[in-house]
């Protein structure tokens, strides 16, 4: 007896209590551009001289052809002469010839086409030999009306491919088409049930593109499994080279009108409806795919209780990822208590090491401490023999532990522990991971250029992957994160042209629809701010600060703060940095805490004074320290022996800015080391005033020296407003060592930008 659910389902696909064996229904029909495969491979076979590789070439494409959707004429003699141009003569002269005479030379064509491959045994055995099998028993079951139809086309289709027919035949062929009913697929008996032959008939034609894209028919099985594979591996791997999003539920909204129970489409839909990110037609098209592979008995036991309820728990587990990609964290939670309560059930460790891991996945989003349940991740998946689930968890522990301030010794150690298994296993999108992964924390730690080398090695590295369909490359979001931190890189150096080629790549490998192109927009956005605050030119900062808030909300706040700081608007970006600092603390953001820290103590040295800004200071030294944020703790100290030269202590500065000065010139940006020289600079003209008197003059010319390489680089950021102080200095210090020509050369430097600057841009209050 069949069960309750098959009995209320209803099946478009059974008529009068029989259910058809082809899961689409529809047996494979003779199309014009299926003939037009068919001249090819009959003149491949009675073609001999042919060179050795374009034969190769033309074997590579026969495949494709036969499964893909059906083409244009045009489309398909562009594909063919790509291969072998010779071939593309004759075959258009084999299928002019049978469409510019009578309806005979078609079933002469039929006819001895089996003759070129009597004495062969790939007729037999091959897929060719198959496909040429089916063709013509699919072309004898036609009658006689039918075959006349399938002529008829054929001319339209050639027609269509550069052939001018006379405007009386094409009137004809025209109203051939418009007044008939095209009824090549209905290749079953006259005693079949007719509502069945109605719903066949307008299939061939249809998909041959001869008629709107919104009458278009069904793909056979095979054209349809095809589609879907190749989709599927191409949203994996090059999303770029996929189909549009719409276009793509276009042809999947086409499938499951003919086949609605064809549970691979739903699939897709669900993971083409999440490039997009619909909530609701990807909820609907996951629902529906497990629904369908239930009742279609497309998992074995699906009939049993066992194939039923694995895929009843798999489908509430596969929604609570999808709540919590939404960022649903509520509902997640429900349906992943609901996901392990059926597999403890069922007794699936399997099932339930994927809902640990989504469980630790789901804590961190929260914002919660999830390294205890991660460690038992990691433990329960290596106990059950899951390397996937294990290196994964490894990898979370990894990206919490540098979060919580561990050494980066025990994590690059922890992180090769788990490369070992991962080529081991050949788990290459692992690998990619692990190595974006490791480009973050060399970053994130300061060591800029441990953190170049790791990108460019991803990025150099070939994939694992098998490699189809003209894919180069993975183009998974490890790469994306690597090319962003190339380009961030570049852009602390100065390196604008090479930031507009990376940038360049990003677009045309991630365009604006893709899922990972979120990345590099933020990425993007945030060069151009900095390089519009370091040229001066806030106007045209702010509308960056607009689209930085759109893509994340802090990064927005903060790059507002700093605007309203640039323009002397004090009061308006202490609030602001105060809602950073408590976004930050709810999310366990230690970067942009120390750097608020640092913010507000800049805001100090402007209104209160600059021994108010040293507690700030010194807490965010010590954060820094705790968290082993070299880069930031740099930062913090050259804040700090600014602080103290300000307050008449340039000994102490000096020490300071000389314990981080090799640091910041090995890993800082262009930016940091021309600041870091400034300051250096400073702290020796000051030094030098009570120098004694043999040695002032040495201590002012090492002053002058400095400042001269720290305007190199503020010229290669074209920093202007840094440039005039520098300038304003140097005239000062060569005014004191009696050098007349150079100072006044180094005045109308800071005559001209002082000229060039606005007005807004004054130098009453120094900054670092």
């Amino acid at each position: 007896m069949a069960s309750v659910h098959e009995s209320l389902y209803f099946n478009p696909m059974m008529t009068n209590g029989v259910v058809q064996a082809n899961i689409f229904g529809i047996k494979d029909w003779v199309t014009p551009y299926k003939i037009a495969v068919l001249a090819l491979l009959y003149e491949m076979a009675t073609t001999k001289p042919m060179a050795l590789l374009d034969r190769r070439r033309l074997n590579k494409l026969i495949l494709p052809l036969q499964q893909g959707s059906d083409l244009t004429f045009e489309q398909f003699l562009k594909t063919v002469e790509e291969c072998c141009p010779l071939m593309v003569e004759a075959v258009k002269r084999r299928l002019f010839l049978m469409a510019d005479r009578e309806l005979q030379d078609m079933e002469h064509f039929f006819a001895i086409l089996p003759s070129a491959f009597s004495d062969s045994e790939a007729f037999k055995t091959s897929v060719v030999g198959l496909f040429m099998r089916q063709m013509l028993l699919a072309y004898n079951k036609l009658s006689f009306s039918q075959v006349y139809k399938l002529y008829r086309s054929l001319q339209q289709y050639s027609q269509r491919g550069g052939r001018a027919l006379s405007q009386d035949q094409r009137q004809r062929d025209h109203s051939a088409v418009t007044t008939e009913d095209m009824e090549l697929t209905s290749n079953e008996d006259t005693s079949a049930d007719p509502m069945e032959k109605d719903e066949l008939d307008t299939g061939p034609l249809q998909q041959s593109d001869l008629r709107s894209d919104e009458t278009r028919g069904p793909l056979s099985q095979k054209q349809a499994e095809y589609f879907l594979a190749r989709q599927a591996y191409l949203l994996k791997n090059d999303e770029n080279k996929a189909m549009k999003p719409a276009k793509l539920q276009d042809e999947l909204n086409n499938i499951l009108k003919f086949n609605p129970d064809f549970a691979e489409a739903h699939y897709l839909s669900y993971l083409n409806s999440m490039r997009v990110q619909d909530i609701y037609i990807s909820t609907h098209s996951l629902l529906h795919y497990f629904d369908r592979l239930i009742l279609s008995g497309g998992e074995g036991k699906s009939s049993g209780d066992e194939g039923y309820g694995r895929s009843l728990r798999y489908a509430v587990l596969n929604l609570a990822t999808l709540h919590c990609r939404f960022g649903h964290y509520q509902q997640a939670d429900l349906a992943l208590q609901e996901a392990i309560r059926i597999a403890q059930e069922a007794n699936d460790h399997v099932c339930l090491q994927h809902c640990l891991s989504w469980l630790y996945t789901l804590e961190q989003m929260k914002g919660s401490d999830s390294v205890v349940l991660t460690e038992d991740s990691v433990k329960m998946a290596a106990h059950f023999c899951l390397p996937y689930l294990a290196s994964l968890g490894i990898q979370s522990l990894v990206q919490q532990g540098a979060l919580h301030g561990m050494s980066a010794n025990k994590l690059l150690d922890a992180l090769r522990g788990t490369d070992i298994m991962h080529w081991k296993q050949s788990l290459s999108e692992l690998i990619d991971i692990s190595l974006a992964q490791t480009a973050s924390i060399w970053r994130m730690y300061g060591k800029s250029t441990m953190a170049r080398q790791q990108a460019q090695l991803l990025l150099n590295m070939n994939s694992l992957e098998p490699v189809n369909f003209g894919v180069q490359q993975n183009n998974t979001e490890p790469f994306a994160i690597a090319l962003c931190h190339l380009a961030e890189l570049h852009a602390e150096q100065g390196l604008y042209g090479a930031v507009s080629d990376i940038i360049k790549h990003l677009k045309q490998q991630f365009p604006p629809h893709t899922q990972h192109a979120k990345l590099w927009m933020l990425s993007d956005l945030k060069i151009q701010f900095e390089k519009a605050m370091n040229d001066g030119r806030y106007h045209l900062a702010e509308p960056y600060v607009t689209a930085i808030s759109a893509l994340n909300t802090t990064e927005g706040l903060y790059r507002k703060a700093q605007l309203l700081k640039a323009l002397n608007q004090t009061s308006e970006a202490s609030k602001i940095l105060q809602r950073v600092q408590n976004l930050s603390e709810k999310s366990k953001n230690t970067e942009m805490i120390i750097r608020v820290m640092l913010a507000t103590a800049e805001l100090h040295w402007d209104s209160s004074g600059f021994a108010t800004a040293l507690p700030l200071l010194l807490q965010a030294l010590a954060l820094a320290r705790q968290h082993n944020l070299q880069s930031l703790e740099s930062e913090t100290i050259l804040h700090l022996a600014f602080t103290q030269l300000m307050l008449g202590i340039p000994e102490q500065a000096l020490a300071l800015v000389q314990d981080v000065l090799e640091c910041v010139l090995a890993h800082g940006s262009v930016l940091d080391k021309a600041r870091a020289l400034l300051l250096t600079a400073r702290c020796q003209a000051m030094l030098a005033v009570s120098a004694p008197e043999e040695q002032r003059m040495h201590a002012v010319e090492l002053a002058v020296q400095t400042l001269g390489e720290s305007a190199v680089y503020f010229s290669h950021l074209n920093c202007k407003l840094r440039l005039r102080e520098v300038y304003y200095l140097q005239a000062r210090l060569h005014h004191s060592l009696g050098n007349i020509q150079e100072r006044n050369k180094s005045a109308l430097l800071f005559r001209l930008l002082n000229q060039e600057l606005p007005p807004a841009t004054n130098m009453a209050v120094p900054q670092l």
